[in-house]
């Protein structure tokens, strides 16, 4: 059967003349185009939010870190950093300086602190051992040893004199800190807190008197050559009115008022602030590289006078990050200089400003003498680091 042509009316329609076609085209081509823009846009948009995530994500971790090097460091405890990856990072640990440098900013900012890291003993040894052959002029170079320990502690970044302005007493503050007193009230067998009246509260802060301790100990364990035999620092102590019997008051926020002193002498080797060592029973002193040293964990009790048995004590690591060689040394010897030229020429010393000038030049020229005599018996002195 033949196939139907074109009705009358499809004959009659008119085909579209060739600037049509091409129109309808161009419009078909921007549609195209429209549509890659909107899918363009789209991913944009996506990038956008990737990146706003990632920084939250960052921002967050870096809180975390930061909560928890607070956390640590109320403890006295230096933080590892696997416990940093363990529950910070988790499966990321790739970000641990990313992260870790974000924190910084933070604690810097917030807090006015730095997260530091604690040098090993084999790095603090390292450094004695190359200052000592720089000394000799040997020049013998040995396979130098990690310096890092993976540990860290929080220290302050505040100024010297920044720390001395926020000590000055202040009456508005010392009033204020009167009536807290007075309305927290105090049980009648409980010491009363001690107010300052300044901007940093020293009474809710550090264990001043134990503080203070722990300088003497760092200061003899420097003087004696940057390590003392445990007997020797006993008679020190005990010369201090400190025998192995004696406690150390604590401040009334404390959980408890006293600590015996060697309590205290096992609880700054266990926050770092000393190490004790076992060394052979002779009559030469070894240093803690030497065959036969042994370092000892800060949780033993007794006197240090056990059978067969010597000890020795040195720097720990939080002492060398936190205080340094060189604070300690210039802080006795100020004190030794300015004791003996006092001594020397009587407590008055003459009047008037000349006398006063010239006895400044006397301390001076006497702390500069004490000071290289220490150089001589120790080597270098280390700065905070």
């Amino acid at each position: 059967m033949a196939r139907a042509g074109p009705s009358r009316s499809q004959r009659a329609a008119p085909e579209p003349s060739q600037s049509q076609r091409l129109s309808q085209s161009q419009r078909a081509r921007r549609g195209r185009q429209d549509d890659d823009d909107d899918e363009d846009g789209d991913e944009g948009d996506g990038m956008d939010v990737d990146e706003e995530t990632g920084e939250n994500e960052l921002t967050r971790k870096a809180n975390e870190l930061v909560r928890l090097a607070l956390f640590t460091e109320q403890k006295r405890s230096a933080l590892r950093k696997d416990d940093i990856n363990k529950k910070v990072l988790g499966s990321n640990t790739r970000q641990f300086n990313v992260v870790l440098a974000e924190a910084q900013k933070i604690l810097k900012k917030t807090f006015g602190m730095d997260l530091v890291e604690l040098r090993s003993r084999a790095g603090l040894d390292g450094e004695a051992t190359a200052g000592a052959a720089a000394e000799s002029g040997t020049g013998l170079k040995k396979k130098a040893a990690s310096a890092g320990s993976k540990t860290y502690i929080l220290r302050s970044t505040l100024s010297p004199t920044l720390i001395e302005l926020a000590s000055v007493t202040h009456e508005s503050i010392l009033e204020e800190e009167a009536a807290d007193a007075a309305f927290t009230g105090n049980d009648d067998d409980e010491t009363p807190i001690r107010n300052y009246g300044s901007i940093l509260s020293w009474s809710t802060g550090d264990q001043l008197g134990t503080v203070g301790v722990l300088y003497v100990i760092l200061g003899l364990i420097l003087l004696s050559g940057k390590s003392i035999g445990d007997m020797d620092l006993r008679t020190h102590l005990k010369r201090l009115r400190l025998p192995p019997t004696s406690t150390l008051s604590l401040t009334p926020l404390s959980a408890h008022s006293t600590i015996p002193i060697e309590a205290y002498l096992n609880q700054l080797t266990r926050q770092g602030y000393l190490d004790r060592f076992s060394t052979s029973a002779s009559k030469s002193k070894p240093s803690a590289t030497q065959t036969g040293a042994k370092r000892l964990r800060g949780t033993q009790g007794g006197g240090g006078d056990g059978e067969g048995a010597s000890f020795e004590w040195k720097w720990g690591p939080r002492a060398m990050s936190e205080v340094g060689e060189l604070g300690v040394a210039k802080f006795v010897l100020e004190f030794i200089a300015e004791r003996s030229v006092v001594a020397e020429n009587g407590e008055d010393g003459g009047e008037g400003e000349r006398s006063g000038r010239r006895r400044k030049e006397e301390i001076k020229k006497k702390y500069d003498l004490l000071m290289k005599g220490l150089v001589r018996v120790t080597g270098e002195l280390s700065d905070v680091k």
